[in-house]
């Protein structure tokens, strides 16, 4: 499997070391360049920006956000839209209030793209214990 996963801090950051790990593939973009750097070092790739994480995925795209609720997730989301297609998917792996979801699936019906809420939990302890993660229906 091949992910792009953006938010490469503590839970994202071992995430995408977990998959690694298994096996997969996994893009990753970063503000922070270190944290992007770090996944290069454990055999990853990196992404200089939301566009380069879009166009460097094969499609159909898969691209987990694992980024401080609110704000930031409709940010990463609108960077993100314009360069996604049909069938591509989003997955909000930060704890976002139910309402913004509900939010969020309304605007994004209608694009093609998917969208799934899977609040995630594991801690720093999910690189070695695994994560629980809860998926939520939107409709």
């Amino acid at each position: 499997m091949e992910l792009g996963m953006v938010g490469l801090g503590r839970m994202g950051g071992n995430m995408a070391e977990r998959l690694l790990r298994g096996g997969h593939r996994v893009w990753g973009y970063a503000h922070h360049a270190s944290a992007a750097e770090a996944l290069v070092a454990k055999g990853g790739a990196k992404a200089e920006s939301l566009a380069a994480l879009a166009q460097k995925l094969s499609r159909p795209r898969t691209i987990w956000i694992m980024i401080p609720a609110g704000a930031p997730v409709d940010q990463t989301i609108d960077g993100l839209r314009s360069h996604l297609e049909k069938g591509d998917t989003l997955i909000d792996g930060g704890n976002s209030n139910y309402q913004d979801t509900r939010r969020r699936t309304a605007e994004l019906a209608g694009s093609g793209l998917e969208f799934v809420d899977v609040g995630t939990s594991g801690g720093i302890w999910g690189l070695r214990e695994g994560y629980s993660m809860m998926v939520g229906g939107s409709k």
